[in-house]
């Protein structure tokens, strides 16, 4: 296990806070390392009628649009068993009843110290006085057949990671041969 010896918080921003680590090895050397440190987020599964429900996002760092499924970051201190429900309401218009919390994934665990928390969404429907969605974003909701987002996976057009692992589960779970 690394030993922390010292650390310089580089950046603190709304979203991260960016360190310069220095660590001791293992067998007694020194390293530095860069850490990212963020509050994590949820992100949902949801299927209606045979159909997974994702987002259509322009990405800011990459310059190109995406395909997700809804999702965000938590607010500090906010219970992501919570979270998950405003989350999708937000993005989708659809109100949930229950979330099946699925697992936690860690996107990049050698920089960064976000965890995701993936639910599905379960006895969902639109609702009209749904939660207004952040002014910073402008989304577009996608419905697509699970064997067609399962294929757009294999074919690299859909190449978010919680959106990749959602779609096996659900390609796993409602697949019929």
């Amino acid at each position: 296990m690394e030993k922390q010896l010292s650390s310089k918080t580089i950046f603190e921003g709304n979203i991260i806070k960016v360190t310069h680590d220095e660590v001791e090895l293992p067998d007694g050397s020194t390293a530095m390392r860069e850490c990212v440190y963020h509050r994590g987020g949820v992100c949902i599964l949801a299927v209606e009628n045979g159909c997974i429900l994702l987002i259509k996002q322009f990405r800011y760092p990459n310059r190109m649009d995406t395909l997700e499924i809804p999702a965000g970051k938590l607010e500090e201190g906010e219970d992501p068993n919570q979270a998950c429900y405003r989350e999708f309401e937000e993005e989708t218009d659809r109100r949930a009843e229950n979330m099946r919390f699925i697992l936690k994934l860690y996107p990049t665990p050698g920089f960064c110290s976000e965890i995701d928390y993936l639910y599905e969404a379960e006895n969902f429907k639109y609702v009209k006085d749904s939660l207004p969605q952040d002014d910073d974003e402008f989304l577009k909701l996608v419905k697509m057949p699970i064997d067609e987002a399962y294929a757009k996976v294999l074919d690299g057009t859909i190449f978010d990671a919680k959106t990749i692992i959602a779609i096996q589960y659900a390609y796993q779970k409602y697949h019929k041969d």
